[in-house]
């Protein structure tokens, strides 16, 4: 069997049993296994992709190991039971239906409660309404949300903190202190984690410099999101703001994974359609590549999806982020447009889309 590649595995099942017999079972020893048997008793021998025993036996041996990932390689053949209208044809893919002849072999091979009168009309197949089979297909289906998928557009309205929660950003500095619009953004944010009934909702997503932003204030107190916890001590563990991971966190910090940010804000900015909860995802961009690594998404599933969030630029950087190399100096292209501002402040930027 380790002798055959997958193009003979192909050819076997596009034949027939007298042909499996000569060119499979080749050699002295292995004629003798099968000297008792029928080209049809050959013809039948089934591939473990296919044997309902195999692959449970498959499954239940990875869900019982541990301390190792497991690996199922199914041997499968392309357009099984479809027989001669294309079963390890290289046809298989175009073919659009089959023929009267196809349909009665499947019906034969699979044992299937269908008449000759009715293969015509190629009725449904249906379990019984008491079998075990139904019930447990329906009971998952619940599970699951229901049979069909729907669309939420309206979900219970969040409660938004009073303007007077804001007046430390509204009113003058005083004489002699400045602070950035990133610094305000940041504030802002805090003041919205840290509100009773909105907190829990706020997802602040950074893939990439979030120090930079100023918000090492907010590991310690709100925690960075990781499944497994802090898995390791973090190089700044005795400071004040150190790099706190938790499995309760809140702040989504990606490392440098763009696309996996974007999906986060997808995921959060949707939540009120799919899971009925209102969630409001901020999605912190790093410079103007923060913007180009993840143009392709942002006009597609996010529009279509309806989602519902910020997406904020954190630092504009063409000119002010030099000093880190030439990953910076793409800004100036002409084709990227995506950040206006030379200087170093935030452009807030709510969705793509209203609400209905």
């Amino acid at each position: 069997m380790m002798e055959c590649v997958d193009g003979d595995y192909q050819t076997f099942k596009s034949k027939d049993g007298a042909y499996v017999r000569e060119h499979f079972f080749n050699t002295p020893e292995l004629k003798a296994m099968v000297a008792t048997w029928s080209d049809d008793d050959i013809w039948r021998l089934n591939r473990g992709g296919h044997d309902p025993h195999k692959v449970y036996a498959a499954y239940q041996a990875a869900v019982t190991h541990t301390g190792q990932p497991t690996v199922i390689l199914p041997k499968t053949i392309k357009g099984y039971g479809m027989g001669e209208s294309g079963e390890a044809q290289n046809i298989t893919h175009q073919q659009k239906k089959m023929g009267t002849t196809s349909i009665k072999a499947f019906r034969d091979r699979f044992k299937l409660p269908i008449t000759d009168a009715e293969l015509e009309q190629l009725p449904y197949l249906k379990f019984a309404e008491d079998s075990p089979e139904l019930k447990y297909m329906r009971e998952h289906r619940q599970e699951l949300g229901g049979y069909l998928p729907q669309r939420r557009r309206r979900v219970e309205p969040l409660a938004i903190p009073p303007l007077s929660a804001f007046d430390a950003l509204l009113k003058a500095s005083g004489a002699g202190r400045e602070f950035s619009t990133t610094m305000a953004f940041v504030r802002i944010l805090n003041t919205l984690l840290r509100d009773k009934v909105l907190g829990k909702r706020i997802v602040p997503i950074v893939p990439d410099e979030s120090r930079t932003f100023g918000m090492e204030g907010m590991f310690r107190q709100f925690g960075i999101w990781n499944q497994q916890g802090q898995g390791y001590v973090p190089q700044d563990a005795d400071q004040l703001m150190f790099y706190k991971e938790s499995k309760d966190g809140q702040i989504l910090q990606e490392g440098i994974n763009e696309a996996g940010a974007m999906a986060d804000w997808i995921a959060a900015a949707t939540a009120y359609s799919t899971h009925g909860v209102q969630m409001i995802p901020v999605y912190i961009f790093y410079s103007m590549f923060g913007l180009q690594r993840t143009r392709r998404s942002r006009p597609g599933p996010p529009v279509t999806a309806r989602s519902r969030g910020f997406l904020v630029g954190g630092t504009a950087g063409r000119t002010t982020l030099n000093g880190e190399g030439l990953q910076h100096e793409d800004g100036h292209s002409a084709h990227h447009v995506g950040q206006r501002s030379p200087t170093a402040s935030p452009t807030i930027r709510p969705s793509l889309t209203k609400s209905p």
